[in-house]
Formats: structure tokens, sequence, C-alpha cells
């Protein structure tokens, strides 16, 4: 116990012990490929698993495979929802249970919620929010949100009820760092930064991400 507060008291004065790299990608990765980011310093993937045209995006669990066959220790995927495509509650368990199907080794399922075919009331975008939460519960997933303020306050207004679960955030200042973080939308710690775009050395796109450990 001694110990455990003395590990608490020292991240407390001079923060995280250790901190990780990694990438987000859109697009399908072959093994080489996540070799080359390894080689990098990225140390984990988030694979987009479900695309804004409501499916499941048939990349992801070679995706997945190729990350863990290079070496990715860490890799989970996130669901860009559709709000126009019918039935939150059908999205979450689309993605889950098709990764299943395929026994696809991921840790968890990051919300997607940035601006796209939303709808102008925030109301109705509350209700999508929740049952795609609700979706997503009832297969057992693992839930996290990646947002910003900016993308955050238009749909949702001052809705907090998706604070319960960890924040993946977007800010491109390049900056390893939460510095530059402000509470909104109930967070008042973040998880991940995704600190800048535009990375394509591995001959694939990716953002950049970084999460103090």
């Amino acid at each position: 116990m001694r110990l455990f507060l003395l590990l608490i008291t020292f991240i407390a004065l001079f923060g995280a012990i250790n901190a990780f790299s990694g990438v987000d990608i859109s697009q399908g990765s072959s093994v080489g490929d996540f070799q080359c980011m390894l080689n990098q310093g990225f140390e984990f993937a988030i694979i987009r698993g479900y695309m804004e045209t409501g499916q499941v995006d048939p990349e992801v669990v070679n995706s997945i495979a190729c990350a863990r066959e290079a070496g990715v220790e860490y890799v989970d995927t996130y669901l860009f929802p559709c709000f126009n495509c019918g039935n939150p509650q059908d999205q979450g368990p689309a993605l889950v249970n098709y990764l299943s199907g395929y026994n696809a080794n991921y840790g968890m399922v990051w919300l997607d919620i940035e601006s796209s075919d939303w709808s102008g009331d925030q109301s109705a975008n509350v209700a999508f929010f929740e049952g795609l939460i609700s979706g997503l519960q009832s297969v057992g997933a693992h839930i996290g949100v990646y947002t910003s303020a900016s993308q955050w306050i238009p749909i949702m207004g001052g809705y907090t009820g998706g604070s319960e679960f960890p924040l993946w955030y977007a800010n491109w200042d390049g900056v390893q760092s939460f510095d530059d973080f402000s509470a909104f939308g109930g967070w008042s710690t973040p998880a991940i930064k995704q600190y800048n775009d535009g990375g394509s050395n591995c001959g694939v796109g990716y953002d950049f991400n970084w999460y103090p450990n």
C-alpha cells in the first residue's frame, strides 16, 4: 500500500511516468504499414470500424489483424455514426457483432462525434447519441468518445451525459500535452489527444495521437 501511495504522489507531482504515441486510421492498412509506424515510435492504433454511410468498414477486420501481426500492443476501433441511417441502437451492435464474427482482437469502441449529417435539433442529437450508447452497452462494448468542444457543443449543446466515458479530444496544435484542454461537455480530464493530422510516412494516411499513462 505504501508503494502505491508513493506512486500516486509521484504522478501528482511530476506527471505520468510513461506516455504513448499512436495513430488513428480510416483506410485499409497492411502488416508492413504498421511495422513502419511502430518503427517511427507509434505504439497504439485506433482503426475505423463503422463509416458515416451507415456500414461497417470492410477493411477493419484485416487492419486489426495486420496491426496485431505487426506487434501493435494496443488496438481500438472507432464508430462514425450515421444520423440519417435509422435506429442508433443498431449501429454499435452491427460493428461489434461483425468484429466478433471474425474474432477480431481489439479493445474499445470510440464514438466519433463530429460534424456530418447531424440534425439541427440538439435534443434529437442527444437522443440519438443515447441510442448509440444503449446499443453498444447491449453488446458489452467498452466505450469512449472522440470529439472536441468545437464539434460537441454545436451538436449536443450543454448535454453532459457522455462524460461518464473516456474522452479522446482533437486539437491539432502539434503538442503532446493536455495543457491546452478546457473543460466541456462534462469532461474535466481527457484520456487521449489527437494533436496533429497529415501523417503519411508509411504509405497510409493517419492522424497523430498522444496518451499519457
